[in-house]
């Protein structure tokens, strides 16, 4: 059971694990932006899908709340890779980007409304979410391949040298 009052402490740890998953984000971020975006995709899959078990006990509940808070280190890796490449459209990128967290949160948001609506329960939603999270690697998986597919399919240019 719940005890009064413990929304304070859950929005508390919420706000400590996305600050630290900022800067965790941004570390890993330096080491190897894509297998910290597919890792980070991971962990957010699985602390969604353990909220299904762990949101009936108040101190279960705020640690994986805590683990899902974490899962924000994904966004300084997909930024940065947004950076390399998008070109001379860096702008027009990071709006879009912008747009897109939005529309995934959005998403979500209308994602979980149903499973409830439909009578799954609250606990549900962690099911949806990880549903969501996991199609997020298979986006990174074929975005991967057409970056590889046009880097492979570039001609190869020639360098002359003038000799001189």
């Amino acid at each position: 059971m719940w005890r009064p009052g413990a929304c304070r402490c859950c929005s508390a740890r919420w706000v400590s694990a996305m600050t630290a998953g900022s800067l965790i984000g941004g570390v890993l971020a330096d080491k190897s932006r894509l297998w910290t975006i597919f890792g980070m995709l991971i962990w957010n899959a699985a602390a969604l899908a353990a909220f299904a078990y762990s949101s009936a006990n108040e101190w279960t509940a705020t640690l994986n709340l805590f683990a899902m808070g974490l899962g924000i280190a994904v966004v300084p890796a997909v930024q940065t890779r947004l950076m390399d490449v998008a070109g001379d459209a860096q702008t027009v990128a990071a709006a879009l980007n912008h747009s897109a967290f939005n529309i995934a949160n959005a998403l979500g948001a209308w994602a979980g409304g149903v499973v409830v609506a439909v009578g799954f329960g609250l606990e549900a939603t962690g099911w949806t979410g990880a549903l969501l999270a996991s199609g997020g690697i298979v986006l990174l998986g074929v975005s991967v391949a057409v970056e590889q597919r046009s880097l492979t399919s570039r001609p190869a240019t020639v360098c002359s040298s003038s000799g001189a």
